[in-house]
C-alpha cells in the first residue's frame, strides 16, 4: 500500500481518483488547491503526487516550482491536465515531474503511470543505506505467494453435488477462501438469479485471493477494468471490504 496525494479542484476528478487508487489497496488524501497541498506535504512526504495543473489559486507548475525551490520534491509527481499545451508538459517534465497524464484519463493508463512512479520511488528509497520502504517492497511478493500457492492452500472448494432432491433439485456447495460457511447456490433459482449468485461467489473469491487488487483480478478474470468496475457495482461486491479480509 502507497500512500498518494490527489490534487485536483475538480470535485468528480478527486472521487473518482480516490475510488480508483483506494481498491488498489492505496491510501489516499485529497487536496482541492495548492494550499491544501501544501499543508499535506508539510504534514509528510507522499509516496505519490497526482497534481492538477490549472487551479484557481496556484497552478501545478508554480507549485511543483515551489517544492523543487523548498528542497520538498523527493517524492514523483505526475502531473494533470486536459488543456496544458507541449510546452506546459515539458516545463513540468524539467522542473521534476514524472509523467504528464492527460484528461480525460484513460483507466489504464493512470494505473501505469502510478505503478511506474511507485516504481521509481522503490528505486530511490533502495539508494541510500535505509532499508526500501516495506509498503512497497514486501506487500507484492505476499500477494504473488498467495496466488500460487497449492491448491488445497487457496483454492476453492467445491464440494460434489448431492444427490437429486425428492423434488428433482440439486444444490451446489461452494466453499470461499477464508471463510468456514460457504456459499449454497440452488438449481430450483431462476436462471438469471442463479447467474448473478455464482459471479458474486466468482469476483468475491478472486478478490479475497489478490488482496482486493482491480488490476490483478481484471487479470485473472480477462475482463477490463471498467467492465469489471460496473459488474461488481450492479453484483452489489465492495472490493475495500473483501481486501480487508483477504490480507
Amino acid at each position: 500500500m502507497a500512500n498518494i496525494l490527489v490534487v485536483d479542484d475538480e470535485m468528480g476528478i478527486r472521487e473518482l481518483l480516490s475510488e480508483i487508487l483506494g481498491d488498489e489497496g492505496h491510501a489516499i488524501t485529497l487536496a482541492e488547491n495548492a494550499q491544501q497541498a501544501r499543508e499535506a506535504r508539510a504534514a509528510g512526504a507522499p509516496d505519490l503526487v497526482l497534481l492538477d495543473i490549472w487551479m484557481p489559486d496556484t497552478d501545478g507548475v508554480t507549485l511543483l516550482k515551489e517544492w523543487q525551490r523548498d528542497g520538498l520534491l523527493t517524492m514523483p509527481v505526475i502531473m494533470m491536465s486536459g488543456h496544458a499545451t507541449i510546452d506546459t508538459a515539458v516545463e513540468a517534465t524539467r522542473i521534476g515531474a514524472l509523467n504528464f497524464l492527460e484528461k480525460p484519463i484513460a483507466l489504464q493508463k493512470l494505473l501505469k503511470a502510478v505503478q511506474q512512479g511507485l516504481n521509481r520511488a522503490q528505486e530511490v528509497a533502495r539508494a541510500p543505506l535505509a532499508p526500501p520502504r516495506p509498503a512497497v517492497t514486501t506487500a507484492m511478493p505476499m500477494m504473488d505467494s498467495g496466488a500460487n500457492a497449492a491448491p488445497s492452500a487457496a483454492a476453492p472448494m467445491f464440494a460434489p453435488p448431492p444427490p437429486p432432491m425428492g423434488n428433482g433439485s440439486r444444490m451446489v456447495h461452494a466453499m470461499s477462501q477464508g471463510e468456514s460457511a460457504g456459499y449454497t447456490l440452488s438449481f430450483d433459482l431462476p436462471l438469471r438469479e442463479a447467474r448473478d449468485a455464482f459471479e458474486r461467489m466468482y469476483f468475491e473469491h478472486h478478490l479475497g485471493r489478490e488482496g482486493g487488487s482491480m488490476t490483478r483480478v481484471a487479470e485473472k478474470t480477462g475482463l477490463e477494468r471498467t467492465h469489471l468496475y460496473r459488474k461488481l457495482k450492479q453484483l452489489g461486491v465492495e472490493p475495500g471490504k473483501l481486501a480487508k479480509k483477504g490480507v
